[in-house]
């Protein structure tokens, strides 16, 4: 999937993934290629996306800037996202896409 493409089938979306069968994760696609990760526990990590040469997408986190890429391919029930990193990884798939706001707490303030 190229760039335009994973652009033109994610903006606007929240997309929950899974993989292995578990609950993984879900992203928030905003506009230009900005993203909002959780990983279900409240905790939201802004970050973008970038293309990175053909098939490869590329997300950097305010916590992580260290690129994380992935190949995307829309399956039978929505997008397959292959770990470039780490090829042994498994697969997250695209367990939804809900119309409602993901939680994302405030942020953690100590005495």
């Amino acid at each position: 999937m190229s760039g335009a493409e994973f652009d033109t089938y994610t903006k606007g979306k929240t997309l929950y993934f899974g993989r292995g069968g578990e609950a993984y994760g879900a992203e928030v696609y905003l506009d230009n290629k900005r993203v909002r990760w959780s990983f279900l526990d409240g905790d939201c990590k802004d970050g973008r996306w970038y293309e990175d040469g053909p098939g490869n997408i590329c997300f950097v986190y305010e916590d992580r800037p260290e690129p994380q890429c992935w190949s995307f391919e829309v399956g039978g029930s929505g997008l397959i996202a292959k770990f470039k990193n780490n090829p042994e990884s498994l697969d997250l798939y695209e367990a939804q896409d809900v119309n409602e706001d993901m939680i994302c707490l405030g942020p953690k303030v100590g005495v």
